[in-house]
């Protein structure tokens, strides 16, 4: 965890000791020095610097990385020199973990784990469900994230539901977020005796579909929901001269956010949906006003849509009552290529332990950190990229779906999802440390 001071300091751009897992103040943007540092005050400059979308230099391409693996510079054998894994949030003085960044550890085997047997969970989507579609080996669920310098406690779930007890918990983003909330949905639903108490009130099971999400635990009287929201902004539409065309609204807010302003604790998250692919390669595709970019880059693209989103929570978000998250970027292992040119990961069957196999900062988590530091609202940062750079072994890759004939299967091994987790697994982890990170804050129900 890391809080930014209210004192006038000095943040610099460059390279820093990794700090993630982040509480940022309310502390504002003075702006850019000619060293590439940002001057950071008392004063908080809404809709003036703070919110020029300017905050950073963003990423060279070699910064970004390589179009294979969107994070870390790699060579043929997919080995970098060294893991840069660099934050530039300063570490909060905390001393329930004993001050040490719980985002910051390793892998260890854990026969206790998982925390719902696999094939228990019925709201698990179908694409997640990795048992159910005949992935056999286990050993991926044997993994704990282990801290180094202190210990978290587990994910207690009757605990969590108590405190949750006439609340509202929301994620809202892409399918990620999708992914960590049927986790969620799924460690709870585990630890109530009776099944029928925990339903669904809203929602379709396709994960690509739009939509909002709901389950209500009825003994506790809370619910946890998901809003999809891949961009976060708006997805809109421009007529033209030659016909309307899709574009994305970098200056205005997704329609869902009256779903979810007067939640109690909400954890937000985007980045995956941030391609050249998805994006119509950045070419009269991204909207400002009435002006739609003839082209714009990415990373700026997602600067902009990030700093309409901070915009929006310190301007419609009540800290008093609610607690905000942003959950990191979450590294995919496509290998042979990408998600649509025949990337594989099937043959991963334990997760990486050498950290020379580890890649660069995300580009995309860089370029959110400056937006975070900004803003008046206290957003805790979940920095999860590092712990899921190790985990190679956990994605569906061609678990999908069942195959019923050979072809299918064969065909399987061309389209695998090497971005999404199987469910138990990688996304249970999270909400560890959304647990973690709500008792450390200590806030409200959390706080005894």
């Amino acid at each position: 965890m890391a809080l930014l001071g209210n004192s006038s300091e000095m943040v610099n751009n460059g390279s820093s000791p990794g700090e993630e897992g982040t509480v940022i103040g309310k502390t504002g943007l003075g702006g850019n020095t000619s060293d590439g540092k940002i001057f950071v005050t008392e004063n908080n400059n809404v809709g003036d610097l703070s919110y020029s979308g300017e905050y950073t230099k963003p990423p060279t391409e070699e910064e970004s990385g390589t179009a294979r693996n969107d994070a870390g510079k790699a060579t043929t054998n997919n080995k970098i020199t060294a893991p840069h894994y660099h934050s530039q949030l300063k570490k909060m003085p905390n001393s329930f973990y004993g001050g040490c960044d719980i985002f910051d550890g390793r892998w260890v085997r854990d026969d206790s784990k998982p925390y719902y047997p696999a094939g228990s969970c019925p709201y698990i989507d179908r694409d997640f469900d990795c048992h159910l579609n005949g992935r056999r080996d286990d050993d991926y669920l044997k993994w704990r994230w282990q801290p180094n310098g202190c210990d978290i406690p587990s994910l207690n779930a009757t605990d969590f539901l108590e405190r949750l007890r006439g609340k509202k918990l929301i994620f809202v983003g892409d399918s990620l977020n999708r992914n960590m909330w049927e986790s969620m949905v799924c460690i709870l639903r585990h630890s109530v005796k009776d099944k029928k108490r925990v339903y669904e009130i809203s929602g379709r099971m396709e994960f690509k579909k739009k939509g909002f999400y709901a389950f209500r635990f009825e003994d506790y009287n809370c619910s946890v929901d998901f809003v999809n929201a891949p961009f976060l902004v708006q997805e809109s539409s421009f007529k033209g001269r030659n016909g309307t065309f899709e574009t994305l609204r970098l200056d205005e807010m997704d329609k869902s956010t009256t779903t979810f302003h007067d939640a109690d604790i909400i954890v937000f998250n985007t980045g995956h949906w941030w391609t050249h692919e998805k994006t119509s390669r950045g070419e009269y595709y991204y909207q400002e006003g009435n002006y739609v970019h003839p082209r714009l880059k990415v990373l700026k693209a997602y600067t902009k849509a990030l700093t309409t989103w901070a915009r929006w929570v310190d301007k419609n978000i009540n800290s008093n009552m609610t607690q905000v998250f942003f959950r990191g970027y979450s590294i995919t292992h496509f290998k042979g290529g990408q998600w649509n040119s025949g990337g594989q990961c099937h043959k991963e069957v334990e997760p990486i332990f050498n950290e020379a196999f580890i890649r660069k900062y995300p580009s995309k988590m860089r370029a959110l950190e400056p937006v975070l530091q900004m803003m008046r609202t206290p957003v805790t940062y979940l920095n999860v990229s590092r712990l899921t750079d190790y985990r190679k072994d956990g994605h569906p890759s061609i678990y999908r779906k069942e195959y019923k004939t050979v072809e299918e299967k064969i065909a399987a091994v061309h389209s695998q999802d090497c971005s999404h987790w199987c469910l138990p697994g990688v996304p249970d982890t999270w909400n560890e440390l959304l647990y973690a990170s709500l008792l450390q804050i200590g806030r409200g129900s959390w706080g005894s």
